[in-house]
């Protein structure tokens, strides 16, 4: 039971992923992106589960890293197709295309990296790209305005496939990028940031795609902040404040349902 519950946990996000592809066949994209997001959820929990219950196993990191890639790589691809990039049926199929082997791509690197033990931005508390996850909330960036406003403009195909490409190269750049270590606020700031996520979670309650459109603009600020921030611990050395990663033992990785999770603040935003 132990190693079972990571990875029926991880098929439930797979699951979520492919039945975001069935909305959006039928044409109802809101329940398409909710889909997606319960996927990201879901993956958010399951590594944390199997590192609860000390159930991490080289099935659960292979079934893992299948599961991001058709829920965060293919099922995005597909539904913004489906949505508006099949209008341009060659350069919208291409955009597609190049966000999902672009995940994918993200996924197989992570993987390969799992028993180095020289990786800077991981030793500086920084993650390597924008996660799987969050690459597939940033792709819908569109669909989260278009279903907010009802402005066609959204929906421009040509914008949206140079969207989506530039979201792809995200994924599989080296850009440092914040991880949770590095966001973690001063003890001053901790009482008044529980009010925003109270006023988050409001937020989204009422008016959950303006929410989620202004919280993935926030992210995309933060890019630029966490390539400042790193270069700026680079040049003064590595910072004692952020322990460094644990060896890791041959054939026992990480639980993956946390493939892009242990890399990513695991979850879609």
């Amino acid at each position: 039971m132990r190693v079972f519950v990571p990875n029926a946990i991880t098929a439930a996000a797979l699951c979520s992923g492919l039945t975001g592809i069935r909305f959006a066949i039928g044409g109802d994209y809101e329940r398409a992106v909710q889909a997606i997001i319960l996927a990201g959820l879901l993956d958010g929990i399951d590594g944390r589960a199997a590192r609860l219950l000390k159930a991490q196993t080289r099935f659960g990191a292979e079934l893992d890293s299948l599961a991001d890639s058709i829920s965060f790589g293919v099922a995005p691809a597909l539904i913004v197709y489906l949505w508006t990039l099949h209008q341009l049926p060659s350069l919208g199929w291409i955009a597609a295309l190049a966000f999902a082997i672009c995940c994918v791509l993200r996924l197989a690197r992570f993987n390969s990296r799992l028993d180095e033990i020289d990786q800077p931005h991981k030793d500086a508390g920084f993650l390597t790209g924008v996660p799987a996850p969050i690459g597939a909330g940033l792709a819908f960036l569109p669909m989260y305005l278009w279903i907010a406003s009802g402005v066609p403009e959204f929906a421009n195909p040509i914008a949206v496939s140079v969207w989506m490409v530039v979201i792809a190269f995200l994924m599989i750049s080296s850009l440092p990028t914040l991880s949770w270590s590095r966001m973690s606020p001063p003890p001053s700031l901790r009482v008044g940031l529980i009010a925003v996520v109270g006023l988050t979670v409001a937020a989204l309650l009422t008016e959950p795609w303006f929410t989620l459109a202004v919280i993935t603009i926030a992210y995309l600020a933060l890019i630029p902040i966490g390539i400042v921030t790193y270069m700026k611990i680079r040049r003064r050395g590595p910072s004692p404040a952020v322990p460094s990663p644990a060896i890791p033992v041959p054939g026992v990785p990480p639980q993956s349902t946390a493939t892009d999770g242990e890399d990513g603040p695991n979850g879609p935003f």
